[in-house]
């Protein structure tokens, strides 16, 4: 594993946090005169001046030298970065709030060592004893309480709305926020971030604020970003502020590395998150026990349970006792990988070690029993709950097994439980009982489901909105839509309201019976009945109306959707274009995805790729050419599918020249050829018999893109055209290899060969088959034997024979 120590420097330890004064005279020459925005002017007549230093991109490789600088914002001058190193955001140095990208594209990866770390015994060691930041931590948890109330303060509320028209900037307006940055104080710094709703807001105003003239972050602003970007996949960007808090000298605890291992995590970079170990062990940061948990929780997400295990034996060795957090972890990962004995096992040891269970150790288990349908075991586990480990079986437990069983279908088991539980006095749940009844909807025991809801009639548990609308959605899925919509009608009798979503699962069940017309009758008289359909709502009737071959009127509702604010996915409008597309009705189809970009619909390059493909099928190639055209001047960038259905169509009609010319322009583009770009080209190149033009445009292709078996295909293709010459002229490229799918080609060619009773050429391939080590079929040189002789060629017959002979194969 890791060893946690403190980080040395040339000259003795480092000093993370000292306050320092810098003045004039500590600043060089050539720093002080080169930083300086020229938005801002020469630098004001003072003692002491204040730099705006730019990032570097070595995470740990720090410049030699003494030089500091000043942070500012705060009231007091502290030193930075105690080993002279410049920290800003580089990338960000000359934008304006609104130009700043958060993207991970756009982020800078880091460079990692290629072999993968190991967490075992050997190599982590953890430090024993309290970490000397622990009281900073401490206090700074009591500071984070009253954030809160800061979000209700006239200034960060003000920021917020200026921040919200970042997308209608004016320099008037960015000056605004500049002024208000001046006299807000950092806990206000922290309202702001925590009052976005959107992650990446809050970092782009985080640079934004770093990259102000007279303005530093407070150190207490660092770890609330850090938190903000735990709830993200924005890994770099919490990479990135931990790097600055590093080279700030800021206080870095285990909570801050914590949440970006979280973030790590959550991005699906598991290795990433681990490697933060070994960035705590170069800053000299002692792991916590919620750091343990966190990477115990991340070695189980990534199948490593016998590393997991082994972190577990190390944090009791050097002090730090898990609690039950971290033996819930261990328990939800051993029930993921469906080891649910060693689940139970590990629960009966939790005493043993000191450190009883609780409910939720129970429950993780019972879930995946409940998933499974193991009742006995289940109910083994409620006894041993209740015997053992002193844990109450109340209605909240009876509640979680009725959900959990319902979820996944065993509505009969879920009913037991429920009438289990009234047996022993619980009330019954409203919300228990409508899990059940979508439960037997889902199975289509809808005779159960009626003597449920005559039930809860009768003991005043009258159903909800959300009870009608599974009753509902059951009977559509069985064809019953009749009764659904008396049910509906039933639903104002007994002053329920039905929502959008009672409306939808009616919608859909009529488009699934065959009447998604009357499906949209209902859209059209929906203000009237004082409900609003939503985005789902228009997308069911819209495929509804596609499955029924009505797509005139599926692209009028589709166009009715976008004027009230709903837009189709890019998918949704495939589905249209496709087989508008497919019935020749092309210019329709381009209208129609004209209409959706124009109105701000995601129209992506497979929409375009659809559309050209329907103009190349009904052989319009000037059509297509001009939808290319089109996609370069929106800034929608053609794919290689999109060149390949526009090479194909124009080496189809023999513009060999053209096709040729598309091709380089797609590779001048970076564009890298796929499978089905070097079949379509061997294949119409080889059909025509274009060879001086396929083996030029070949090699290009192989420089972006390496294909082994190119020049199979190319020779396969020849002899399947009949051109043998041109064939075995490429045999030399082909035999360079010698693999399984040489043999074949040099077997599609002796065939060929003997096919025009052309025996002797076929003889000299079968020699340079040897002669490379590669074997031919045996059946087939038996074959090319008899051919021989017959043709008075003895000789070359039995030196065939022999070769088989010398190498064992007769």
């Amino acid at each position: 594993m890791l060893l946690f120590r403190h980080q040395y420097v040339k000259g003795g330890l480092r000093h993370i946090g000292a306050n320092v004064p810098v003045t004039t005279k500590e600043v060089p020459h050539g720093i002080q005169m080169g930083f300086w925005s020229s938005s801002f002017g020469p630098p004001a007549s003072s003692e002491h001046v204040y730099v705006q230093p730019i990032l570097k991109d070595n995470f740990d490789g720090y410049s030699s030298g003494s030089s500091g600088f000043k942070s500012v914002g705060s009231g007091e001058y502290e030193r930075i970065n105690v080993v002279g190193c410049v920290d800003d955001f580089r990338d960000y140095k000359d934008q304006d709030f609104g130009n700043v990208d958060v993207d991970e594209e756009s982020e800078i990866e880091e460079v990692h060592d290629e072999e993968d770390e190991d967490f075992g015994d050997e190599n982590f060691l953890v430090s024993r004893g309290e970490p000397s930041y622990a009281c900073e931590a401490r206090d700074r948890s009591r500071r984070f309480d009253d954030f809160e109330d800061e979000c209700r303060h006239p200034l960060v509320r003000e920021i917020c709305r200026l921040i919200q028209l970042q997308s209608s900037w004016r320099p008037k307006l960015e000056s605004e926020l500049r002024h208000l940055l001046k006299s807000v104080k950092p806990r206000q710094v922290c309202a702001v971030l925590r009052s976005q709703q959107d992650e990446r807001m809050a970092l782009k105003f985080f640079y934004w604020a770093d990259r102000q003239w007279r303005y530093r972050h407070n150190p207490i602003v660092y770890p609330v970003m850090l938190e903000i970007l735990s709830k993200t996949k924005l890994c770099q960007g919490a990479r990135r502020i931990l790097r600055l808090m590093g080279r700030r000298g800021i206080s870095r605890p285990p909570e801050v590395f914590r949440c970006v291992m979280i973030s790590y995590s959550r991005a699906g970079r598991l290795r990433d998150a681990l490697r933060l170990l070994t960035l705590m062990q170069k800053a000299g940061v002692d792991p916590n026990l919620p750091m343990c948990d966190t990477v115990i929780q991340v070695l189980m997400k990534n199948g490593k349970l016998e590393k997991a295990y082994k972190f577990l034996e190390r944090m009791q060795i050097v002090g730090i006792i898990p609690d039950v957090l971290t033996y819930n972890c261990l328990i939800k990962g051993l029930c993921d990988v469906h080891r649910v004995q060693d689940a139970i096992e590990l629960i009966d040891e939790m005493p043993i070690k000191g450190c009883s269970p609780d409910k939720v150790s129970y429950y993780t288990v019972m879930d995946f029993l409940c998933k499974e349908k193991r009742i006995l075991d289940i109910r083994d586990m409620m006894e041993k709950m209740e015997r053992e480990s002193k844990l109450l079986i109340d209605q909240v437990t009876y509640n979680h097994l009725i959900h959990v069983l319902s979820k996944h279908g065993h509505g009969d088991e879920a009913l037991e439980f429920l009438r289990e539980s009234e047996r022993k006095g619980f009330r019954v749940d409203k919300v228990g009982l409508s899990a059940i009844v979508h439960s037997f909807c889902q199975e289509g025991k809808m005779d159960k489901v009626k003597e449920l809801v005559q039930e809860m009639f009768t003991k005043g548990c009258l159903p909800d909105v959300v009870t009608y609308t599974s009753i509902i959605d059951g009977f559509c899925r069985l064809g019953k839509v009749d009764q659904a919509q008396k049910l509906l009608q039933n639903m104002h009798r007994h002053g329920v309201k039905p929502n959008t979503v009672t409306y939808t699962a009616l919608l859909s069940g009529l488009c699934r019976n065959g009447n998604s017309l009357g499906a949209k009758e209902m859209i059209g008289v929906s203000e009237e009945q004082w409900w609003t359909p939503n985005a789902i709502t228009y997308s069911a009737v819209m495929h509804g109306l596609r499955r029924e071959n009505k797509l005139s009127e599926a692209c009028d509702l589709a166009r009715e959707m976008i004027e009230k604010g709903f837009f189709p996915t890019p998918v949704d409008i495939n589905l249209l274009l496709r087989p508008l597309c497919y019935e020749g009705r092309v210019e329709e189809a381009k209208k129609f995805m004209e209409a959706c970009l124009n109105k701000g619909c995601a129209v992506n390059v497979v929409n375009f790729t659809t559309v050209i493909h329907g103009f190349c099928q009904k052989d319009n190639l000037e059509g297509a050419l001009s939808l290319l055209e089109d996609m370069y001047l929106i800034n929608k960038h053609p794919d290689v599918f999109t060149y390949t259905t526009l090479i194909d169509s124009l080496a189809k009609k023999g513009q060999i020249e053209e096709a040729t010319e598309l091709a380089e322009k797609m590779l001048n583009r970076g564009i890298p050829p796929s499978a089905v770009t070097y079949r379509t080209i061997i294949h119409r190149y080889c059909e025509l018999g274009r060879v001086e033009d396929l083996l030029p445009l070949l090699e290009k292709m192989l420089l972006q893109q390496k294909c082994r078996t190119a020049y199979n295909q190319v020779i396969e293709k020849l002899c399947s055209f009949g051109n043998l010459e041109a064939a075995e002229s490429l045999l030399a490229k082909v035999l360079k290899t010698a693999s399984m799918e040489d043999a074949n080609t040099c077997h599609d060619l002796m065939k060929g060969y003997m096919k025009r009773g052309l025996a002797l050429p076929a003889y000299k391939v079968a020699c340079r088959m040897f002669h490379r080590n590669l074997i031919p079929d045996l059946k087939l040189c038996e074959k090319l034997s008899k051919v021989l002789v017959s043709d008075g060629k003895t000789d070359e017959a039995d030196k065939l024979m022999l070769l088989f002979v010398e190498r064992g194969r007769i």
